[in-house]
């Protein structure tokens, strides 16, 4: 019972960063149609930025997050704006493989500064090294630092968009662009601002894993884990990407402590087809049929 309490622990916070990447890919898709593949490379500056911020400059830890969400989305919104909106036109596929191509140059970047490199670098939180007691279980305490985090972040973002004019003005882009920008809704503005909302996203899920995964310049390729869990729960759906990315870090946990060797690298991509054969929307995902 102890082992299982202290995996599934685990594969929540694992999997609430999954969720938080996977977010990202949803945002991003609802506001523009298009697939980002650069999401885990943006989730990687993240971790790096917040240790630099808090390595370097010297800064706490409770100010190196917020920072690193500024910087991170400041970035998201100048690769929308420099190379994304000059795409604009260009068929869907082209668009993704200029995402793939933006990750590519962010990790090569990444380790050509000083002090990132390709050398794999520790985040000590101030949960660092603390365990919590949950009955006869001990866990991390940045294992329940993730989950609190994602907690807060998800309402706050729920908040954001229910109760803000600027929140509801992306809503409006996300469901019809046209009927946005006739209502005076400033599209390539709310483009922006998507790409920066999930890049500051990212940028703090890349913070959470660092105590699990550490810091380090192929941290990104965990990031693409995300994007089974965005088409898990119904690619076009946030609940649907949350619980996408709780399903996989779950299953992972579980499949690792149960299953031979090698089936915890898999798994995700198994649930995923198991579950798209049954239901291909996804959980969350709506069927839309058109009538001819």
């Amino acid at each position: 019972m102890s082992a299982f309490v202290q995996a599934l622990v685990s594969g929540i916070a694992i999997g609430c960063v999954y969720g938080l990447v996977a977010l990202g890919f949803v945002l991003i898709y609802k506001a523009t149609e298009v697939v980002s593949f650069a999401q885990g490379e943006l989730m990687m500056v993240g971790g790096f930025l917040t240790l630099t911020f808090m390595s370097y400059v010297g800064l706490s830890y409770w100010i190196a997050v917020p920072l690193s969400f500024v910087a991170a989305a400041a970035l998201g919104a100048l690769i929308n704006h420099t190379v994304l909106r000059r795409m604009i036109g260009q068929p869907a596929f082209t668009i993704v493989l200029a995402t793939f191509a933006v990750g590519i140059l962010m990790r090569a970047v990444a380790t050509m500064i000083p002090g990132w490199g390709t050398d794999t670098h520790g985040l000590e939180t101030p949960f660092y090294g603390k365990l919590v007691n949950l009955g006869t279980a001990v866990v991390s305490a940045d294992s329940i630092a993730v989950i609190v985090f994602t907690v807060v972040l998800v309402a706050a973002l729920f908040a954001f968009f229910r109760y803000t004019r600027v929140g509801v003005a992306l809503q409006a882009v996300s469901q019809n662009q046209i009927a946005a920008g006739y209502l005076g809704i400033p599209i390539n503005g709310m483009f922006s601002l998507i790409w920066a909302l999930a890049a500051g996203v990212a940028a703090v899920a890349g913070t959470l894993l660092a105590p699990i995964a550490f810091v380090h310049s192929n941290v990104g390729f965990i990031g693409l884990k995300a994007f089974p869990a965005a088409v898990l729960g119904g690619f076009g759906s946030i609940p649907g990407a949350l619980v996408g990315g709780l399903v996989i870090g779950i299953v992972e946990e579980f499949s690792g402590l149960y299953l031979p060797e090698g089936f915890k690298s898999v798994s995700a991509y198994v649930v995923l087809l198991v579950v798209l054969m049954v239901r291909p929307q996804g959980l969350f995902g709506v069927s839309l049929r058109d009538r001819v």
